[in-house]
């Protein structure tokens, strides 16, 4: 039976109409493992949003995954690194790690890079907000790049080997004493001037350190502190995103 579209009394309608409206306005993320070894990709959803990827998953050297995300979803991706899983997701993984196994139920733990979004809605004005953050450390190489939308749409990443350029003190080995993540000055100190808070908590009194320049040296479209706004978070309106981990290619192995 044909829809009437002047109908006030057809709910198929509008139902089509709903249907129609979420399809518009949900936003495609495109994960890629560009590195040379397997990554266990974690997703960690804000503000009760629904939960992409069911929280984590294997991704394979060349693999990709598309996740869908409603209008006003706000949340992170990053890479897990060195993970060992049972058939029941039970493990652990030497960088990024989470509780929960296989299928995180927190975030990751630090030293890890983070993409970081708020998708738009209509409380926004539509726009959405990205950025790539060292705030929490490194571990692993990653770009984000915004296709089909509208504004600025800047590419954000950090696509340097920063495990390769981490002072000895930000390091973190693993067990056989490869350099596997940089920890964030806030981590390996815990001091207000490095972590942005206490008498250090605002925009004027918490300056960058030697470490954030370091990092921002290296990757100048991430974040490498708790203040660098202006040069790192990125808008866009109406896009889907590109993840990559290991933009440029590694052969380095975790």
């Amino acid at each position: 039976m044909a829809l009437n579209p002047n109908s006030k009394t057809s709910p198929l309608f509008h139902l089509l109409l709903f249907l129609l409206g979420n399809m518009a306005s949900a936003t495609v993320f495109t994960i890629r493992n560009q590195c040379s070894y397997t990554i266990w990709p974690g997703t960690l959803s804000g503000n009760g949003a629904a939960i992409l990827g069911s929280g984590g998953f294997s991704l394979a050297p060349g693999a990709s995954v598309q996740l869908t995300a409603p209008s006003g979803w706000s949340g992170r991706f990053w890479a897990r690194t060195g993970c060992n899983f049972d058939g029941a997701g039970n493990g652990q993984c030497a960088t990024g790690d989470c509780a929960g196994g296989l299928r995180c139920t927190g975030g990751g733990v630090p030293p890890v890079t983070l993409a970081e979004f708020t998708i738009g809605s209509s409380g926004n004005g539509n726009k959405d907000f990205y950025d790539v953050s060292l705030v929490d450390g490194y571990n692993v190489e990653m770009g984000v790049r915004a296709t089909g939308g509208t504004g600025d749409c800047q590419y954000a990443g950090c696509v340097a080997d920063l495990n390769g350029l981490c002072p000895a003190e930000l390091q973190v080995r693993s067990g056989g004493g490869a350099v596997v993540a940089c920890k964030s000055a806030c981590a390996a100190f815990n001091r207000a001037e490095f972590c942005c808070t206490g008498e250090h908590s605002s925009p004027q009194t918490c300056s960058p350190t030697q470490y954030s320049e370091m990092f921002k040296k290296a990757c100048p479209s991430a974040y490498s502190y708790a203040y660098d706004d202006a040069s790192s978070t990125c808008t866009c309106s109406g896009a889907d995103y590109s993840i990559t981990f290991c933009p440029a290619g590694s052969s380095t192995r975790h």
